[in-house]
């Protein structure tokens, strides 16, 4: 059996989840199962519909349909309690061999998930599994802890000229 990695995809640039997602589908396409964890996020990204391709796919969403301002609500911590306690089966599951953790490194930022605790499971989870962990900010921890580390840094942006989000290509 290989050896999986740890993957982190963290910057102020676009594409961190983009970047998990294809490697979701070049794993997906190889015939490895892949789940996705979605952390605070529970609104209808057009990626969802990938499980309507591929089966061997699952991608869970733990948020609600609006990005967080400010403060994290009691209602943001149930969400990330609910997707961090299926992660905890997850990791220790022969079913998946790709784990993506979108937004984790945000949710941990905003102490909805304990850093402590992630690496402890990330330590210990199957042999063989590849792991991504995706969100700005990502701990010198968790830095630290990863074998491959890809920064996206932001040099210019449509966003800045008042473009909003556009259906297949930012949500």
């Amino acid at each position: 059996m290989e050896k999986g990695y740890v993957q982190i995809y963290t910057g102020s640039g676009k594409g961190k989840t983009t970047a998990a997602l294809g490697l979701a589908l070049r794993a997906a396409c190889s015939g490895l199962n892949v789940y996705i964890g979605q952390f605070l996020k529970g609104f209808d990204y057009s990626e969802l519909k990938v499980v309507d391709h591929f089966s061997n796919i699952t991608i869970d969403q733990y948020g609600r349909d609006y990005f967080i301002k400010g403060q994290a609500e009691q209602k943001d911590k149930d969400l990330a309690d609910i997707g961090f306690s299926k992660v905890k089966e997850i990791l220790q599951d022969d079913k998946y061999d790709l784990v993506i953790l979108d937004e984790i490194c945000i949710a941990i930022m905003m102490n909805l998930v304990d850093e402590d605790e992630l690496l402890e499971l990330l330590e210990n989870r199957k042999p063989g599994m590849e792991v991504v962990l995706t969100g700005i900010n990502a701990s010198e921890k968790l830095i630290d802890f990863a074998d491959l580390v890809t920064e996206m840094k932001e040099v210019k942006h449509y966003y800045k000229n008042g473009v909003l989000a556009r259906k297949g290509i930012e949500n």
